[in-house]
């Protein structure tokens, strides 16, 4: 990636502007009025965790297919709760991987199939009766409450106060942030069938949104960074990563040491977000994320995105926002 000090970095500050100027100054006053709402809030003040569950499951479901598709199948089916889940584990289950957080590797569950890793004790097994879309998000449902009740000695709330104060470097460390995000990042990944982007995403709201006096996951959610493929065309339509020579394909390699989450973070530390909002964090990745997420997607401003872009040749949109700057970078070869 180029030296910070270099003209791309310019470009790419320009070129991302418009998406900051239409960003909602609301953003995290958002986030907050929603986990006061939905019961968030007042969970964390009193370290329950079945609403903070309640609120992962109802987004993890939204892994692989459209919003729209997997509210639909929630408002027809349900969703697995920390009480249904605790309840199904209250049964003592016959079967080894349900016994404990690092014993449920390999569970191996397909609704479709109907099979699993000891498909004997199926008839018995509590996990398959979560009315979920398919099997992985019962294993994750049933994960993600054994990694609460064993890793975190069940108090969710209480681990991830430990495991920011263990972590943190101190004020003024410039990876300060980062060192937090990894200290609650890579433990969760743990959990079966929930990805670091999907964490990312879950956690920087959490963090940032449910408690504003809680200083550490504040500062922690501020950094956390979730790329997907609006975020990443953006990036090479628009040529910043062509400029900061950190060309790459969509996926693993965004998250690497060159990929659009450094790219971020590069722009958020040149960004004083709070240009846009006052109660904003200097240094704010989720935000300048979230700006260029709104700005291609079409429940945002659906200006930079497939529908609207033939990219097999440059883009055209010559009252886009940005056209002056962008670089305007064919995202397909013919």
């Amino acid at each position: 990636m180029k030296d910070e000090t270099e003209g791309p970095w310019l470009h790419a500050l320009s070129v991302v502007r418009p998406a900051l100027v239409l960003a909602p100054t609301t953003f995290l006053a958002g986030l907050r009025d929603g986990f006061a709402r939905n019961g968030v809030s007042n969970a964390i003040s009193r370290h329950d965790n079945g609403p903070i569950y309640d609120w992962v499951m109802s987004l993890v479901g939204l892994q692989g297919i459209s919003d729209r598709v997997a509210f639909a199948f929630t408002a027809q089916h349900g969703l697995a709760t920390w009480e249904g889940v605790r309840e199904g584990l209250r049964t003592r289950p016959a079967c080894s991987h349900l016994q404990g957080h690092w014993q449920f590797r390999g569970c191996g569950y397909q609704k479709s199939a109907r099979t699993c890793a000891e498909p004997h004790l199926l008839p018995s097994c509590p996990l398959p009766a979560l009315p979920l879309r398919k099997g992985t998000l019962n294993q994750a449902a049933y994960s993600l409450a054994l990694f609460i009740r064993d890793a975190c000695h069940g108090d969710l709330v209480g681990w991830i106060d430990r495991r920011l104060a263990d972590a943190d470097p101190g004020f003024g460390m410039t990876d300060r942030a980062a060192v937090m995000k990894d200290a609650v990042l890579s433990p969760l990944s743990e959990v079966h069938g929930v990805g670091p982007k999907v964490w990312s995403m879950l956690l920087a709201d959490l963090l940032l949104g449910a408690d504003p006096s809680r200083e550490r996951w504040v500062a922690t959610g501020a950094a956390m960074i979730a790329i997907d493929s609006l975020v990443h065309a953006f990036l090479h339509r628009t040529g910043i990563l062509r400029r900061l020579e950190c060309e790459h394909p969509y996926g693993p390699a965004c998250y690497g040491p060159a990929g659009c989450a450094s790219v971020i973070g590069g722009l958020a530390r040149r960004i004083d977000a709070r240009e846009f909002n006052a109660a904003h964090p200097v240094n704010f990745s989720r935000f300048v994320q979230a700006a260029i997420w709104a700005f291609c997607a079409e429940g945002g401003y659906g200006i930079c995105n497939g529908n609207k872009i033939d990219d097999r040749q440059r883009c055209d949109q010559i009252y886009c926002p940005a056209y002056s700057t962008c670089d305007r970078i064919v995202f397909r070869v013919k």
